[in-house]
């Protein structure tokens, strides 16, 4: 196997790895402001992903930056198509940010509540975002056979497009509903479960429609279909912990459809036969080979960081046990 279909390969896997880890991650970030009836409430939704959402987003930096260095020509043709979408996307991640650490910080109600609901919208809109971008690379955008971006921001949210979008937001509703069940006691947990019945249902309706219209380009949209729909019969049987890795797992299993479809282009173009291959868009052999080397060393290392701090921070909280003070 050449090295450049093993870093397209680790470049589907690290996107598959954000979207696993980071989709519970948006999804309290919304649902925190929904579900938490006074401050101390959406504190108790909001620390349970406390030790986890910085950690988490390392596997987008990680994805980005590897395409940056293995496909360069790759990383300037969808960036620079995306540009509005992925400024904006990265203006929601910096906001999910700064929310964590001033609320942390805050002395009073008020700017706690601000937080609160820049929080949510931040991550609404990082979640739709995503579907849309991961949804283009799918169906193909306008780029001439230089890799020049040649449509309008229009060209971007099509309707299959925007349907992405709302296919990973129910998607990530679901997953952190299911993630609070696990880590939230009382009648924290009871309304995240609550929730969860009807998160997942739709997001099975969603995904069924998906692999109608997107069936043509993968068939592994199939076993997407299958594990969001096995997550909600365990949701309906109380077992959680399994959903939720279902859940999880229906993420990582779409970008795997994804890359599966796209291959050996790495981003499809709707004109003419100008996609960009992992051939014609990659780096030298030289680069790969001591990126290989580089991440050889550091990504088991990650991992086993990660799995660290989930097993460390694995216990339930409740909001007693919730300091929201200085």
């Amino acid at each position: 196997m050449s090295l450049e279909i093993v870093w397209f390969v680790l470049i589907a896997v690290l996107w598959a790895g954000f979207l696993f880890l980071e989709g519970f991650d948006f999804g309290v970030g919304i649902l925190q402001f929904f579900f938490g009836k006074n401050e101390r409430e959406r504190g108790t939704y909001i620390t349970s992903i406390g030790p986890h959402w910085d950690g988490n987003e390392v596997w987008l930096i990680t994805a980005g930056g590897a395409m940056f260095a293995a496909f360069p020509f790759w990383y300037a043709s969808f960036f620079s198509a995306l540009y509005l979408p992925l400024v904006i996307l990265l203006l929601a991640l910096i906001t999910r940010g700064v929310c964590f650490e001033i609320r942390h910080r805050a002395n009073f109600e008020k700017p706690r509540f601000i937080c609160d609901a820049a929080l949510m919208v931040s991550s609404s809109l990082a979640s739709l975002l995503i579907g849309v971008a991961l949804m283009n690379l799918a169906i193909g955008i306008p780029i001439d056979v230089s890799g020049n971006f040649t449509g309008t921001f229009f060209d971007l949210v099509k309707p299959l497009a925007l349907f992405g979008g709302i296919l990973s937001l129910s998607l990530f509703l679901t997953n952190g509903a299911l993630f609070l069940t696990l880590k939230i006691e009382g009648e924290l947990q009871t309304r995240a479960y609550n929730f969860s019945k009807y998160s997942v249902i739709a997001s099975t309706f969603l995904f069924a429609v998906a692999t109608v219209l997107l069936c043509k380009y993968s068939v592994i949209c199939i076993a997407s279909l299958v594990l969001i729909s096995s997550a909600a019969v365990l949701v309906f049987k109380q077992h959680l912990k399994t959903a939720f890795i279902c859940v999880a797992l229906c993420s990582a299993c779409s970008v795997a459809a994804l890359f599966y479809a796209i291959f050996p282009n790495v981003l499809v173009s709707s004109i003419a036969e100008n996609s960009l291959t992992v051939w014609n868009a990659a780096s030298s052999a030289y680069t790969l080979k001591i990126m290989s080397i580089v991440a050889a060393v550091f990504v088991p290392i990650i991992l086993v960081y990660q799995i660290w701090s989930y097993y460390i921070f694995r216990k339930r909280i409740s909001p007693r046990n919730v300091n929201i003070e200085v």
